[in-house]
């Protein structure tokens, strides 16, 4: 009983890190804007969300976002499927 506690217990928590990429500045520097979504995900990898879709203008906007940990976020904007921008964003921590 207690190896199968310990065995869900591990798979739990390797589970939940498994949210982060690790975005290197290797990966970064390959990077160019006007790159297609796919270019780009084949380089950062499938662990993104999409933070926004819209169309504006008649354009379609799109916002990949990908947490490379529990405080950085980077963003990906394409329009009509072409990198235009990406940017970092750092989430302060707060201590108790």
């Amino acid at each position: 009983m207690r190896k199968l506690i310990g065995v869900l217990f591990m798979t739990v928590m390797l589970s939940s890190c498994g949210t982060f990429v690790n975005i290197t500045r290797a990966k970064m520097e390959k990077l160019e804007l006007g790159m297609t979504k796919k270019e780009v995900v084949n380089i950062l990898g499938r662990g993104y969300k999409i933070a926004e879709k819209r169309i504006d203008s008649g354009k379609e906007i799109e916002v990949l976002s990908y947490q490379d940990s529990p405080q950085e976020y980077y963003f990906f904007l394409f329009e009509n499927n072409s990198l235009q921008e990406w940017y970092r964003e750092l989430i302060p921590k707060y201590e108790k």
